[in-house]
C-alpha cells in the first residue's frame, strides 16, 4: 500500500520521481495543444539529458550542439558539461529545428527576448517561463493518466529515481555535478531504501 504523503524530518514535502510506466504514459500521450506538446517535450528533453535543470535547458542553444554531443555549463556552478545526445532527444530536436535561423538560436523560445546583460532580466524570464511551463504539464499528466505532481524539476528526480541500480550513485554524481554525494543520494532515495524494504519483506512474509 502507497503512502499519499511523504515528509522529512524538516517538514519539506519530498519531491517524488516518476516511474519506468510513468514516462512512457508521458511519451505517449496524445490530443495535446501546441503549448501542452512544447510542455512535455520540454520535461522530456531535460529527463533524457540526465535531468538536467530548467534553467539550463531553456539556455541551450544549438551552437551548444556538435559532434552529436550537448556541451554546456551548468547554471550554478558554471562547470563545463559534454553529453551523447540521446536518440530520444534527437527526435523532440528535429521538432524545432525548422525554427532554427541562426547557429547561436535558442532551441527552445523562452528567453529569446531575455537581456543577457542584465541577470535580473534572464532570472524573472526564467522563472515566468517554468511557471508556464509547470502550468502545462498539469494538464498533461492529467492526460497521461499520471496522478503525481509532475513539474519541471520532477524531470530530475525521475532521472535519479529510474537510475536506480543502473548506474552507480557516484555516476549520478558526475552527471548531476553535485560536489557532494549527500545531495545525489536525495535523488535516489528510492534505490537507498530498497534493500531495508526488500530485507523486511523476506523477515515477515511467511
Amino acid at each position: 500500500m502507497a503512502l499519499i504523503k511523504y515528509k522529512s524530518n524538516s517538514r519539506k514535502l519530498i519531491k517524488i520521481g516518476l516511474k519506468n510506466e510513468e514516462i512512457i504514459a508521458l511519451e505517449t500521450t496524445s490530443s495535446l495543444t501546441e503549448n501542452e506538446l512544447h510542455a512535455k517535450n520540454v520535461w522530456l528533453f531535460s529527463f533524457y539529458i540526465a535531468g538536467i535543470r530548467v534553467a539550463d535547458v531553456l539556455k541551450i542553444r544549438w551552437s551548444d550542439i556538435f559532434d552529436d554531443r550537448l556541451h554546456y555549463r551548468m547554471d550554478r556552478n558554471s562547470k563545463l558539461l559534454s553529453l551523447k545526445i540521446p536518440n530520444k532527444a534527437i527526435l523532440i530536436l528535429e521538432e524545432y529545428i525548422y525554427d532554427k535561423q541562426y547557429a547561436d538560436d535558442f532551441i527552445f523560445p523562452e528567453l529569446k527576448m531575455a537581456n543577457f546583460k542584465k541577470p535580473k532580466d534572464v532570472f524573472r524570464k526564467t522563472n515566468a517561463a517554468t511557471q508556464k511551463l509547470n502550468k502545462y504539464l498539469v494538464k498533461v499528466a492529467e492526460k497521461a493518466g499520471i496522478t503525481k505532481k509532475v513539474t519541471m524539476h520532477i524531470a530530475r528526480h525521475s532521472f535519479g529515481n529510474i537510475s536506480e541500480d543502473k548506474i552507480s550513485i557516484k555516476m549520478l554524481q558526475k552527471l548531476y555535478r553535485h560536489s557532494s554525494i549527500t545531495t545525489t543520494i536525495n535523488y535516489q532515495s528510492n534505490f537507498i531504501h530498497k534493500d531495508a524494504d526488500d530485507a523486511l519483506d523476506k523477515v515477515i512474509n511467511f
